[in-house]
């Protein structure tokens, strides 16, 4: 059952980049060189129509990944003793890894020239600010698993 799974899976991402593949194309050859501004492009008509496309298999893909995700997961909590509860463990440390983040960012972190410039209010600021310090704790927490899992397997060697 697994490999049927596994093989229906397949086909379909291939169906459906396929399918993305020959809409980038006809987008192509709809618009040709003269196309100067998206304005232009956007009169065609084909753009609109893509663009739906392209939203629809994007949706498509979204939904497809959390079922599978969740079949996977079920599986997985009912087969693997101990699952559930690493991955519990794994969730709540990035929940508050992610929370840390949010709390650390000061909310000035655009300068106030670029805020007034794309209307970026405080708020969008501390996001900004809460994703690039939580891009360093995840690079820093990749960093330290590199570290000790070389460690640990150096040591294992003697």
């Amino acid at each position: 059952m697994k490999e049927i799974t596994d093989k229906l899976i397949t086909y379909v991402g291939l169906g459906v980049a396929l399918v993305c593949l020959v809409l980038a194309i006809l987008f192509a050859m709809a618009n040709g060189s003269d196309v100067k501004t998206l304005d232009m492009v956007q009169k065609g008509g084909l753009f609109d129509t893509i663009y739906w496309i392209l939203m629809a298999l994007v949706c498509i893909s979204i939904v497809a990944i959390i079922i599978f995700l969740c079949i996977k997961l079920a599986d997985r909590f009912k087969n693997v003793p101990g699952y559930a509860k690493k991955f519990f463990i794994i969730l709540g440390v990035a929940i508050v890894v992610c929370a840390a983040s949010f709390l650390l960012a000061k909310g000035n972190d655009v300068t106030l020239a670029l805020m007034e410039k794309n209307d970026i209010t405080e708020g969008t600021s501390k996001l900004i600010g809460a994703a690039c310090i939580l891009v360093y704790f995840l690079v820093g927490g990749a960093a330290c698993c590199i570290i000790y899992s070389e460690v640990a397997k150096s040591l294992k060697k003697k």
